[in-house]
């Protein structure tokens, strides 16, 4: 398998769960205390290896181009301030990696959304992240634990980690062929939302991929699958009647900031994490009434 070197970020959803906040700011941009969560999804790529990023948006999203681009205005007048700490900040952020987009400008599912990348991604495998979903791993980020699966057994790759019943019904839902080791599966198939009684095993898709340029032969001509948008997982599960797809357990804790219960832990946790702000956090929890 070729170096794994592209990335797809698909942000072209309108964040609906979120409504009002989104009408104005994409669900990308909102902030994990101080940071949006989609540089949480670019940071963990560059560090995998990633060089070339491109993110799908929609009409209303500039803002996610403009976060990854150098403001002249702003960092000449943390020039002149002597603000240096910052200034680097958001230099930091516009040189991490070459970032591109382009508009998915009908919005008919994340298989759709990922097939808008065609061209930019060619003929070489890549990797795709979706940006509801920040996975903390200090150690090994969930997208190279997922390409160095990819290079071990020359194949496509989805994350996945296991999931309670009652959840079971939102993700796709993977359908083990057989164990290759501790931590991969060989899919037979995938299942996207099932009904528990219809569900192949409590393996859930979480928002990592690595995938074969192939993939995008079986997403030109998907048919429209649940809520009548073209299915990634559908193709996948097309794909993985021809070719060799496995699913990686992988390590590390995720946080769904698509949704607003994970996107209100993702505050908590990341809060406490940080030098600066975990005191004055332990004392806000400290002093809530339940």
């Amino acid at each position: 398998m070729k170096k794994i070197r592209k990335a797809i970020i698909p942000a072209a959803g309108f964040g609906t769960r979120f409504l009002p906040a989104t009408k104005a700011v994409p669900k990308e941009m909102l902030p994990i205390v101080d940071i949006p969560a989609i540089q949480y999804i670019v940071e963990e790529a560059v560090k995998s290896g990633i060089e070339d990023i491109l993110i799908i948006t929609n009409s209303s999203k500039s803002c996610i181009e403009n976060h990854f681009d150098h403001n002249f205005e702003l960092e000449q007048k943390l020039l002149q301030s002597n603000d240096n700490e910052r200034y680097e900040l958001v230099c930091r952020i516009a040189d991490m990696a070459k970032i591109y987009a382009v508009r998915q400008k009908n919005p008919r599912g994340l298989g759709h959304a990922v097939l808008c990348g065609k061209s930019f991604i060619g003929d070489e495998p890549f990797a795709v992240l979706l940006g509801d979903d920040i996975v903390v791993n200090e150690e090994k980020g969930a997208i190279r634990q997922l390409i160095e699966a990819a290079q071990n057994h020359q194949g496509s790759v989805i994350g996945v980690q296991s999931v309670k019943d009652e959840h079971v019904h939102k993700y796709g839902i993977a359908a083990p062929a057989e164990v290759v080791d501790e931590r991969i599966v060989r899919l037979a198939s995938m299942v996207e939302k099932p009904t528990l009684k219809d569900a192949p095993s409590n393996l859930a898709v979480m928002g990592r991929y690595v995938l074969e340029s192939e993939i995008f032969a079986y997403l030109e001509n998907q048919a429209p699958g649940a809520g009548n948008e073209i299915q990634l997982t559908d193709a996948i599960a097309r794909m993985a009647k021809e070719r060799s797809v496995y699913a990686c357990d992988f390590i590390g804790k995720r946080y769904d900031v698509g949704d607003k219960v994970g996107f209100l832990q993702a505050q908590i946790d990341f809060a406490l994490a940080r030098a600066d702000l975990h005191d004055a956090m332990a004392e806000i929890i400290k002093g809530v009434k339940l």
